[in-house]
């Protein structure tokens, strides 16, 4: 009886080892980054802050929004295109909100409130079947007379290895070991 409840508690520990590994490749993009998910400034703000980023299974999209000053509406490509109803896959109206991005393809997201989604409030990504990544940081123009000679790029600092790769490789060696310890027991 006591082998069997160690066995149990060893094998709840490697399979907890092994959902540590998957569980942190996931990614959380926070849509609209500073911004938020508010009208913008301008129609193709939301197109250029999704343009580098790559969209994972398992990643998150967090909508900041407030309840009542917007919406997240997930529609299809006809529906996001003219800023219609016709085809609702879902509504949200309490925000932040969180999608889960559960499959690969395209997903198409508006605010659904007054002409926000014609004034450029909607969002397209397509979800691949790869780690996600935020890209390069969100371009911004210079306004002004200022002469770009007058600045210098900082060195741009060497690739370090991901603190989440470090935990997931961990959680994968651990959960090795342990379930070959199982084994022997």
């Amino acid at each position: 009886m006591a082998n069997l409840k160690l066995s149990l508690i060893i094998l709840a520990a490697t399979m907890g080892c092994f959902m540590m590994a998957t569980s942190v490749n996931a990614m959380t993009h926070i849509v609209g980054g500073s911004h938020g998910w508010r009208v913008p400034d301008n129609k193709t703000y939301f197109e250029d802050w999704a343009r580098p980023r790559t969209f994972g299974v398992g990643d998150r999209l967090l909508f900041p929004s407030r309840p009542s000053a917007n919406n997240v509406v997930i529609v299809d490509k006809d529906d996001f295109e003219h800023c219609t109803q016709n085809h609702v896959i879902s509504m949200f109206f309490d925000g932040p909100v969180i999608v889960n991005l559960t499959r690969t393809g395209d997903y198409y997201f508006y605010n659904g409130l007054g002409k926000h989604c014609e004034a450029g409030h909607k969002l397209h990504i397509k979800v691949e079947n790869k780690e996600g990544s935020s890209g390069e940081e969100f371009p911004f123009k210079l306004v002004g007379h200022l002469e770009m000679d007058s600045f210098t790029a900082a060195p741009v600092p060497a690739p370090s290895q991901s603190s989440a790769n470090t935990v997931r490789n961990f959680g994968v060696v651990s959960g090795l070991i342990t379930f070959l310890i199982w084994m022997f027991i």
